[in-house]
């Protein structure tokens, strides 16, 4: 059974030497993120400007090297990981984990802001009260998220110890990663943690709690239009 890290204590970090570092990269745009239209798990593929992006990272990344790349089993995090690891040293295989999917969006899935304001107001009043612990409508809550996802990358962490890795996925679990590095983060301050679309976040994570090296960092896209920073997990007066 993988253990979940615990919150760090005091001033301690995890030792590096017992940690994994992990690369966790959110997806290129897809085509319903570009149409402002929520999808959650349902597979839709990149987008023209996503590809570009994968591209731009691929770019930026041309040479590094990881002992192993991961990515959810949903198209447009695994196409962005096929882009990446064709410019990396020795292309490392694509495994794929179900686990690092993003939230789970249920009656949501294809419906955009507006649509859902009109269809749901009972949805997003409860949403607005307990942020954390709401389901969407047939799908899941931040809190079933947190516990899925956190699995994933803390047994990844765990099969890595000492080792660097890269994790292709979504900005729900790029969220995760953030909270597993910092010990939590206030339910009411994950929609201010702003993932762009191909961006990277760093940290390091081992079973004595985690340490993030780096948060959003999108500085290959600095040439591109798009950044893709919405998400399907908008709380309070979003869904």
């Amino acid at each position: 059974m993988t253990t979940v890290p615990k919150p760090p204590t005091g001033l301690s970090l995890p030792e590096r030497h017992a940690s994994a570092e992990l690369w966790v990269v959110r997806h290129g745009e897809s085509t319903w993120n570009a149409d402002g239209r929520y999808q959650g798990q349902t597979d839709v593929p990149l987008s023209v400007v996503g590809v570009l992006q994968a591209s731009s990272l691929a770019e930026r990344l041309t040479s590094q090297r990881f002992a192993a790349v991961y990515s959810s089993d949903l198209v447009r995090a695994q196409r962005t990981a096929e882009i990446v690891t064709e410019r990396l040293s020795g292309e490392p295989q694509v495994q794929t984990v179900p686990g690092l999917r993003e939230i789970d969006v249920g009656q949501l899935s294809g419906l955009g802001l507006a649509d859902i304001r009109s269809a749901y107001p009972e949805y997003l009043a409860a949403l607005r009260a307990d942020p954390w612990a709401t389901r969407r409508p047939g799908g899941e809550s931040m809190a079933d998220l947190y516990a899925r996802a956190a699995a994933a990358l803390s047994d990844l962490a765990a099969r890595h110890q000492g080792e660097r890795i890269m994790v292709f996925t979504h900005g729900g679990v790029v969220r995760v990663a953030v909270g597993l590095a910092l010990g939590g983060v206030p339910p009411n301050a994950w929609a201010r943690l702003s993932v762009a679309n191909t961006s990277i976040t760093r940290l390091l994570l081992s079973d004595q709690g985690g340490t993030l090296l780096g948060f959003n960092d999108a500085a290959h896209l600095e040439d591109l239009e798009a950044a893709g920073e919405a998400d399907d997990l908008g709380l309070g007066a979003t869904p």
